[in-house]
């Protein structure tokens, strides 16, 4: 039978101005904590659009959680292996 797994991000957003940060918080099932940020900056001239800032800031921390994920699986691959991997990036 599979074993199933599941991830929990919890993402925080504040404001301040023109400026959306989005800090991001997962933790894995071997006890390791992954943290990142993102930020979304709104032009003076455009309109308040909270929902969008959040979107932008939220999707640039988790594309940083990737990264951060892909670096911690191939290190994990090359101390497992020897060798040394090749990440891909988007």
């Amino acid at each position: 039978m599979p074993t199933l797994a599941g991830w929990h991000v919890e993402m925080e957003f504040t404001e301040d101005g023109h400026r959306t940060n989005a800090a991001a918080l997962l933790r894995l099932a071997d006890g390791s904590e992954v943290r990142a940020r993102g930020y979304a900056m709104r032009h003076p001239s455009d309109p308040e659009q909270l929902r969008v800032g959040e979107e932008i800031a939220g999707a640039r921390a988790l594309m940083d959680l990737a990264g951060q994920l892909l670096q911690k699986a191939h290190g994990e691959i090359d101390e497992a292996t020897g060798r040394h991997s090749y990440p891909l990036t988007a």
